[in-house]
């Protein structure tokens, strides 16, 4: 993909207008427990201060309606931000652009939460353009935030020249080559709960991909589709004919799907619950699929050798509890092993994928782990962001 970049934009005594993604996680006592989306932000606000531009940071908190609410201030992330870039980092609560006038070069002022303002969410043209004032050059470096048509992201541009901040960057470029222009042949790997949260990303797959492995619970109406003995899994049965739709399409576009061939079953959802390996159908009324079996892992395995690009969304099966991660904790590592070793390429993202690489030790393996959710999502079915539209040269 062919989009502005830092590197293209004249930053030197410029005050560059920021979005980044703040909304981190917090306990009870307001510390923060999950702190990747601020060092993210990092490079990008380190770069412009090397640059001697001024930086105005922009972002979201909890879910406001609206209006200013203590309990989503995002007051609290100015001296968690200043002990990472050992700098002092200015608060600010007013949008009146004279506030920001005369700032030094380097200077890091965060503002407060844009969702505070009700045409946020709405792309207000009247905010988005008191947004701008605030800056010369606007930089986007909130993936996480590109599927929302908000004010303070794609409608920041309608007013400022945009440049993709050093995070955004990497994510379009890695997300670009595993899915726009990828290594064939390429595989994917989808799974998770239902089959209903993800039609759109599997109608757009079987016509990108030559292989593509349907895990988790939506394997589950698959295989109810074909016939086979389900239990008491989750299924969404009355997504039967869509399924079968869904194969039809991906054969009409020789796009293999691999379901599991055996599987993991157990009557209760619990840890280490007692369990066993059995055949399509062979699982019995009271007992629920929780993991794929071995013979589906070799299968897994043998697909990901034979592919150049794997591109993961999803668990492969209850991978919160063992013994039913095992199918998830062993293909991950693989595919892991086989980048470490340049044999492929392999990007995840969306959802529980992360929590679900990192609980099986591979996400530091893989050529690019996104963070993004619903971003990540909807690229992946084929919807034009908002935020990465307005990037393009």
């Amino acid at each position: 993909m062919d989009f502005r970049r830092l590197e293209d934009a004249d930053l030197n005594n410029k005050t560059a207008l920021i979005r980044v993604d703040f909304n981190v996680p917090r306990d009870a006592s307001g510390k923060i427990t999950d702190d990747t989306r601020i060092n993210t932000a990092l490079p990008t606000i380190r770069h412009l201060q090397d640059a001697g531009a001024r930086v105005v940071l922009l972002s979201h908190f909890g879910r406001p309606k609206g209006e200013p609410d203590t309990e989503n201030s995002l007051r609290f992330m100015a001296d968690a931000l200043a002990k990472r870039l050992d700098s002092e980092v200015h608060f600010s609560a007013s949008l009146e652009a004279d506030a920001l006038k005369n700032l030094p070069p380097s200077t890091v002022v965060l503002m407060e939460n844009t969702r505070f303002h009700a045409g946020e969410t709405k792309s207000d043209p009247a905010l988005a353009k008191k947004f701008a004032a605030l800056g010369d050059i606007f930089v986007m470096d909130a993936f996480s935030a590109a599927h929302r048509d908000h004010a303070s992201s794609a409608g920041i541009a309608e007013f400022l020249p945009a440049y993709a901040g050093l995070a955004m960057e990497r994510e379009l470029d890695h997300i670009s080559q595993a899915l726009d222009h990828p290594k064939p042949p390429v595989m994917g790997i989808v799974g998770g709960a239902k089959v209903s949260t993800k039609i759109d990303l599997l109608q757009n797959l079987v016509s990108k991909l030559d292989t593509l492995v349907i895990g988790g619970g939506m394997a589950n109406t698959f295989l109810f589709a074909q016939g086979h003995s389900v239990g008491g899994s989750l299924c969404e049965k009355d997504l039967k004919d869509t399924a079968l739709q869904m194969m039809a399409t991906a054969k009409r576009e020789n796009c293999e799907i691999i379901l599991p061939v055996d599987v993991v079953a157990a009557e209760a959802f619990a840890a280490n619950a007692p369990h066993r390996v059995c055949g399509l159908n062979e699982v019995k009324s009271d007992e629920m699929i929780l993991d794929a079996g071995p013979d589906t892992v070799t299968k897994i395995l043998d697909a990901i050798d034979a592919s150049n690009t794997l591109i993961w969304n999803g668990p492969l099966g209850a991978f919160e509890i063992t013994p039913f991660d095992t199918s998830t904790v062993e293909c991950a590592k693989y595919a892991g092993e086989r980048c470490k070793d340049g044999k492929i390429i392999a990007v995840a993202g969306g959802g529980d994928t992360v929590s679900a690489m990192k609980h099986a030790g591979a996400a530091d393996d893989f050529t690019f782990i996104s963070t993004a959710g619903g971003a990540f999502l909807e690229w992946m079915e084929g919807k034009t962001l908002p935020g990465v539209e307005i990037l393009k040269k």
